[in-house]
């Protein structure tokens, strides 16, 4: 495995969740805290725990992760999200297909550890979109928002989404490239106290979800 691997972390207000992400990385993970506008003092707190942090003026998920890819300099890149709904401990075995040169992308599967984690508006939504994915030849059940890949090759992929629809892009275009995708369950826990997610925490979060995923489905082609 790579000596250094850097975790870009996606971040609006997640002060209140840093802490516990930054200190359960291991070792030789290098954090990169990309703020998306944090209003609660989440880049102060980053800071505090060791962590790089980039500012993206531009709003948006997309943004945000384009952002952290820029800045990454390892080749091995693990996206995460930082509001504490993951176990950064599980990044290792996300990492081991890649690092071996057996998988070019490995993204976690989310398996809510107890009833309510994972709202049903927001299940329901990535059930629907995952099913139209596998209709286009991508073999995934998740869209999760947990994954390793080589930091160039993600670059090179053209990704153009910069709101909620970047992952779903980046699935589509892994798979017309011909990408080796690996899909593996990880645990999803409930989101830190005094956070407040901007997808599954609302039905109006969702919605807008699904319209990005909606116009990416339109517009990114996914022929092989």
């Amino acid at each position: 495995m790579a000596t250094e691997i850097d975790v870009v972390l996606p971040c609006l207000d997640e002060a209140a969740a840093l802490p516990g992400v930054l200190t359960a990385l291991p070792p030789g993970y290098r954090a990169i805290v990309v703020d998306n506008g944090s209003r609660d003092g989440s880049p102060e707190v980053a800071v505090r725990y060791g962590a790089r942090v980039v500012h993206e003026a531009r709003r948006g998920y997309g943004a945000a992760v384009h952002a952290g890819l820029e800045a990454a300099d390892a080749e091995l890149v693990c996206v995460l999200d930082a509001d504490g709904s993951f176990d950064p401990a599980e990044l290792p075995a996300l990492v081991a297909p890649v690092s071996a040169g057996t998988a070019d992308l490995s993204v976690g599967r989310r398996r809510p550890v107890g009833a309510g984690v994972w709202p049903w508006h927001a299940r329901a939504g990535t059930a629907l979109v995952a099913a139209l994915l596998r209709r286009r030849g991508v073999p995934l059940r998740d869209l999760s928002p947990i994954r390793v890949a080589r930091r160039q090759a993600l670059l090179d992929l053209g990704v153009t989404d910069r709101a909620f629809g970047y992952p779903l892009e980046l699935l589509i275009r892994a798979a017309a490239a011909g990408w080796r995708i690996h899909e593996r369950d990880v645990s999803y826990a409930p989101r830190a106290a005094g956070t407040r997610s901007k997808v599954s925490g609302s039905v109006r979060g969702t919605l807008r979800a699904t319209r990005d995923f909606a116009g990416v489905l339109r517009t990114v082609d996914g022929s092989r």
